[in-house]
């Protein structure tokens, strides 16, 4: 018997209707079926994310580091995490259910933020770690060190690190590198930059990058795109290569290239 955790898109009644239905028809087969909201505890054979991207990214956070893949169905619009589409669903589990799959491993970022409080916020990303300004009107100064090195010191209105998952969201849409997800690397990319160095910067997964707002102004913090504190000038945020990896469940080999044609609706000439 199987034990199958459900991650629903709240906002989504298709996302719903579709737990319900799939908790039903593993109930019939023997299996076990939780709609699950935070930490899920105890043990998973495998978590489903029913929702778009967002919902997938809440998914592998909540399981991150326990050994659980996940399988993401694409209840949303672009999907670009998710492995298949609500009709697929049935035939994936049974595929799942008989061993027949793949895990395909995703590299994450441990993120610790120094904010006012009891100490550190430590937080895994999947996608990507984001400081950005807390109001319109302010440029947003940051110093960024690599192995404790000082680098340099960036005026932009925010600033992106992201994973090679994370390189095709926000990174993209501020002209950053799309990156192979089977690659392990860091990619550090400016935002609106006022200064004269205005290009992404890629980094070995293994070295550590510091972030510290420096001058007047807050900035905020948000990782895989939900808040995570306010940082004073002087506060800092740690980024360095995930101790675990995300285990996104496959069904024979995914062709990133294809993938991101689809996605993207990119034609042949």
């Amino acid at each position: 018997m199987a034990r199958i955790g459900l991650v629903v898109h709240a906002g989504r009644e298709a996302a719903g209707l579709l737990a319900k239905e799939v908790s039903a028809w593993l109930a019939e087969r023997g299996h076990t079926a939780e709609v699950v909201d935070t930490d899920p505890g105890g043990r998973f054979d495998l978590v489903v994310s029913l929702g778009g991207d967002g919902t997938m990214l809440r998914a592998v956070d909540m399981v991150c580091g326990r050994d659980i893949p996940v399988l993401g169905v694409n209840v949303g619009h672009l999907g670009y995490l998710t492995a298949v589409e609500p009709t697929e669903l049935h035939r994936s589990l049974e595929r799942f259910l008989d061993g027949d799959y793949q895990v395909e491993p995703r590299m994450t970022l441990d993120v610790r933020v120094d904010a006012d409080g009891s100490g550190p916020l430590g937080r895994s990303a999947l996608n990507d770690v984001v400081l950005q300004r807390t109001s319109a009107g302010h440029t947003m100064r940051t110093e960024v060190a690599v192995n404790g090195t000082p680098f340099l010191t960036f005026a932009s209105d925010s600033l992106i690190l992201a994973t090679p998952t994370g390189s095709t969201a926000y990174n993209l849409s501020a002209r950053g590198p799309i990156v192979s997800p089977r690659a392990r690397v860091q990619v550090l990319t400016p935002v609106a930059p006022h200064m004269l160095f205005d290009r992404s910067l890629v980094l070995d997964a293994g070295e550590a990058v510091t972030i510290v707002p420096v001058g007047e102004q807050p900035v905020d913090a948000v990782v895989d795109g939900s808040f995570v504190a306010t940082l004073q000038p002087g506060q800092a945020v740690h980024c360095s290569a995930g101790a675990h990896d995300a285990l996104l469940v496959t069904f024979g080999e995914r062709d990133f290239h294809r993938i991101l044609k689809s996605k993207f609706n990119l034609a042949d000439r």
